[in-house]
């Protein structure tokens, strides 16, 4: 009888992951995640103090807004929207570059590639277009869709990019298009939305994907 039963079994794991490696990008952090939603968590609270101070309910303004007089910040709602909406993704970034390079780094694998490359220009398409769709909004003052808008495109970078990460990438993007289509029915509650998903979901999908492939590792 062989000394190593499982020898083949053993042989064939190490394939599936080899062959997982070379077909999905698997090295995203989840920490990446949880300072995503702690930034965008941020600029919601920014972007509710703007509302409010403007002299507007907390939640978000009507479908078309501009106001007739300067707001006390001395912004105007583009300008204000673009610095908070600038603010957020540069914390974003920054948090997911760092958490991603350094457990990339700690297991030994490449954070640049032609995978990583794939990845990004799947999910760069949606998120461009909607990007020049949310502007198109602010140009014509239609505010109060901004941030469904946003939350539809970036589910659905996430569900098009998913076939080169982790499954649960998909799921995610299922949950933030879905935030998106109730909140061009309930514009009202846009923000509180926007919180909910590029905010909350984000840590909750972090932290999840921290103790599911990080922990003890």
């Amino acid at each position: 009888m062989s000394q190593y039963p499982h020898q083949p079994l053993d042989q064939l794991r190490d394939i599936h992951r080899m062959m997982e490696r070379t077909s999905k990008f698997i090295g995203l952090s989840g920490l990446s995640g949880v300072g995503a939603g702690i930034f965008a968590l941020i600029g919601a609270i920014m972007a509710h103090w703007y509302l409010v101070a403007g002299g507007l309910d907390g939640y978000g303004p009507s479908l078309r807004y501009w106001p007739n007089q300067p707001h006390p910040w001395g912004w105007s709602p583009l300008t204000f929207y673009i610095l908070d909406a600038g603010f957020v993704l540069a914390g974003a970034l920054t948090s997911g570059i760092y958490f991603t390079t350094r457990r990339a780094h700690r297991k030994g694998q490449a954070i640049w590639d032609a995978l990583t490359q794939r990845l990004l220009l799947h999910l760069a398409i949606p998120l461009v277009t909607g990007g020049i769709f949310c502007l198109a909004l602010f140009f014509h003052g239609y505010l109060g869709l901004v941030g469904p808008a946003t939350l539809i495109f970036y589910g659905l970078a996430l569900v098009n990019g998913s076939k080169f990460t982790l499954q649960d990438v998909y799921y995610l993007g299922l949950c933030e298009i879905a935030l998106g289509c109730i909140g061009v029915f309930f514009i009202g509650w846009g923000l509180l939305l926007w919180a909910i998903g590029f905010g909350a979901l984000h840590i909750v999908y972090g932290i999840m994907m921290y103790l599911k492939y990080e922990q003890g590792t």
